[in-house]
């Protein structure tokens, strides 16, 4: 059996573009039942902006989430098949990455650096992929693509365990330290055995296997594994940390376990987390032409009404002062309108670099929110393509230069450090959540981006963008109350509480 590079390049473009836009269904299936069950307000406003996102970006044929992924691929050639071509297949597979990436009617957000050490400059068509290449029997081309997003990638942990220690302790240990940067709700892979580089792998390809706990659930375990399974996806979310990290009843919609033979001396165990932005699919080529993929239903996605507006605090931001936001109550959704500017890693870092050869800020920061974001290319008449929060902890390092300009607060995803939430305390400023895996949703609420500094950056440069009702939580108020401390051990409280009931 033949298979021609020409099909190879136009399946791995067809399949990006479709991970871009649909979440597999399964996965939206396990979210709404989460979604029913979920009875912190916090978590549950934040899974239903998932969803509705989700449903958004299916009908709009948009990305999911502004962090369009690394692409990951995972082949399997069948060895009485050849592929047609004088291109090495991992060529055939970043040119169909960089026609997805680069397409006129959905572009998605080049994130891949060369030279990961020193310059690291875009490549700008988010290639290369990652590809893992296994020669099995049988004729054939099986092919799973993957979108990794920062967030989750960032989280990834490794140990190397006494053979006789506790997968499970270790686990539930390194959960509690991960934060919310990973974007909860998601899924965990673990991956067991092997070396260190084959644990990390085999949990990896683990995550793109169907999501299956509530059936696991429903009809009971039937083998060890999936005791653990089960044991694990109760325990996790039993720590209470909940959707985006605000609190809440479910943290993980399912646990999935590789194993693999190792070394009589050796436990290996990665650890691997998948964010809300679930983004995988499978094809197979047989040489009859590039693969086709079929849209889900949209009825898998639930009607999820707008539940916040009502309840919302509105805020003007064109005329907020310091003194109204010390009215503002930690967990408190607002819906803001008016002006905020943007910026992220790379404005900070030559922000800092300007203050420290005593230049003069080309903006000004006083008495303004700022938006860790770097948003997708707009198309048609966008103002700004999907616009979801980047992960604020890796601004801390920032918070105090910037707090000193006068700024009244942030808007990211996940926790801050105690320095910052320290710093925010002490300057009587806020920070403040929007959704991380709501990007196209977000989007909807901005009017208008106005580029005011650092063109060079892209979608790293500082813009003033327009909003209207864009929907956020205050996670840290103006005395230094944090959401993400206080969610997590209310509703890991709760919950072990019920639990005791129910026992």
């Amino acid at each position: 059996m033949d298979i021609r590079g020409d099909d190879i390049v136009e399946s791995v473009y067809r399949a990006a573009q479709f991970i871009s836009y649909f979440h597999p269904a399964d996965y939206i299936r396990h979210l709404s039942a989460a979604y029913a069950r979920e009875e912190s307000p916090a978590a549950k406003a934040a899974i239903a902006q998932i969803l509705r996102n989700s449903r958004m970006a299916a009908y709009g044929r948009r990305p999911i989430c502004q962090d369009t992924g690394m692409i990951v691929v995972f082949v399997k050639l069948g060895m009485e098949s050849r592929i047609l071509s004088d291109r090495p297949l991992e060529d055939l597979i970043n040119e169909g990455v960089r026609h997805a990436y680069l397409d006129n009617g959905n572009p998605l957000r080049a994130s891949m650096v060369a030279d990961p050490i020193f310059e690291r400059r875009n490549t700008r068509d988010n290639t290369p992929a990652v590809v893992h290449t296994k020669l099995v029997p049988g004729r054939g081309l099986d092919v799973t693509i993957g979108a990794k997003g920062g967030g989750s990638e960032n989280k990834v942990r490794f140990t190397t365990l006494n053979p006789a220690a506790s997968i499970e302790d270790w686990v539930l240990a390194t959960m509690a330290t991960l934060g919310a940067g990973w974007c909860p709700p998601g899924m965990i892979g673990l991956g067991v055995g092997g070396s260190s580089e084959k644990a990390m792998l085999i949990a990896k390809e683990a995550l793109n296997e169907p999501i299956d706990m509530l059936e696991l659930l429903e009809r009971g375990p039937q083998s060890p594994i999936e005791e653990l399974r089960i044991s694990l996806y109760e325990k996790i979310n039993a720590l209470g940390i909940g959707a985006q990290g605000l609190g809440g009843m479910t943290t993980v919609v399912d646990v999935k376990i590789a194993t693999y033979p190792t070394h009589a001396a050796s436990k290996p165990v990665a650890l691997i987390p998948q964010c809300a932005a679930n983004r995988h699919v499978h094809f197979h080529l047989d040489g009859s032409g590039p693969a086709e993929f079929e849209p889900p239903a949209l009825s898998d996605w639930p009607e999820i009404l707008e539940e916040e507006s009502g309840t919302a605090r509105r805020v003007h931001l064109n005329e907020l002062t310091r003194g109204d936001i010390k009215e503002w109550k930690v967990g408190e959704t607002l819906l803001v309108t008016g002006r905020i500017l943007t910026g992220r890693d790379a404005a900070h870092k030559r922000l800092a670099d300007m203050k420290a050869r005593g230049e003069r800020f080309p903006v000004e920061f006083k008495d303004r929110l700022i938006y860790y974001v770097g948003p997708v290319d707009a198309v048609g008449d966008e103002a700004v393509g999907p616009a979801g929060p980047t992960t604020a902890t890796r601004m801390d390092g920032f918070s105090e230069m910037m707090l000193e300009t006068g700024l009244l607060g942030m808007i990211g995803k996940a926790e801050r450090g105690d320095a910052t939430v320290e710093a925010l305390a002490r300057h009587g400023a806020v920070y403040l959540t929007a959704t991380g895996g709501a990007a196209y949703l977000i989007s909807k609420s901005i009017r208008s981006a106005t580029l005011l500094a650092f063109e060079d950056l892209g979608m790293e440069a500082i813009y003033e963008m327009d909003v209207v009702d864009m929907p956020v939580t205050v996670a840290v108020d103006a005395t230094g109350q944090s959401i993400h401390k206080t969610g997590p051990e209310l509703w890991r409280k709760r919950i072990a509480e019920a639990t005791a009931k129910q026992g």
